[in-house]
């Protein structure tokens, strides 16, 4: 009789043990996830904060001095950068600002998920959803390399994210259509024209006639047609 409740008493501890290790392990996993995904706001200091206001300088959204100090200056600039592309405007530089800020986070740079490649993938498959949904596919993999083309003139910015979120260069940026629903084919083309096809035949600029309203633009030097878009030099 006693044996029998010598083992129920161990069984009984040998549970609550195992009852307390998961639970511990699990309390411990999510506060280091929590701690892991780094954010900058208000008061943060860093090279981080460096990149986030040297490519917000760059795009006109902050006036400041380039410090690596994010003050109030540097909050309204998030701030107004996220509530003009579709993100949530709170101020703080989180995976999703800092992803189309093109800043990779350091808290997820083992991760591929979140890859500076993942991240131009997407960035750039949203704006040929927003700007191209519905044309051909040759046309669609062309507005892509068109992106491309301008990272490797001295005219444009040197990113895909620079390209894409330069003030006014890109309709879709301006009328919200970058955050519409994505379509695979976009993302299909996104990445036949980080692949290296370009069927915009080296194309830095393109635009519809039938929409439009600049006259400077159709003083570029044609290239080629392909669907509703003309593609130029």
């Amino acid at each position: 009789m006693g044996n029998v409740k010598n083992k129920r008493i161990a069984f009984t501890i040998i549970a609550v043990l195992l009852v307390t290790y998961f639970g511990t392990s699990i309390m411990f996993s999510n506060y280091s996830n929590a701690v892991s995904a780094i954010a900058y706001k208000y008061g943060s200091k860093g090279d981080a904060v460096t990149q986030i206001q040297t490519k917000l300088k760059n795009w006109g959204y902050y006036k400041g001095s380039v410090d690596g100090k994010f003050g109030y200056d540097t909050y309204l600039s998030v701030k107004d950068f996220q509530g003009k592309n579709g993100l949530t405007a709170d101020g703080i530089a989180g995976d999703s600002t800092l992803g189309a800020l093109g800043i990779n986070n350091p808290s997820q740079s083992n991760n591929s998920q979140y890859s500076s490649n993942s991240q131009d993938l997407m960035l750039l498959a949203r704006l040929i959803n927003g700007e191209a949904r519905g044309e051909p596919y040759e046309g669609q993999v062309a507005v892509g390399a068109v992106v491309l083309n301008r990272t490797r003139d001295s005219r444009f910015p040197s990113s895909i994210a620079g390209v894409i979120y330069e003030p006014r260069a890109f309709t879709a940026t301006v009328d919200g259509q970058i955050n519409a629903q994505l379509e695979q084919n976009s993302i299909n083309a996104a990445r036949d024209a980080l692949n290296g096809w370009d069927p915009s035949g080296g194309a830095v600029y393109y635009f519809n006639p039938a929409k439009a309203t600049s006259k400077w633009i159709w003083s570029r030097p044609l290239i080629k047609i392909i669907g509703t878009h003309r593609f130029c030099s």
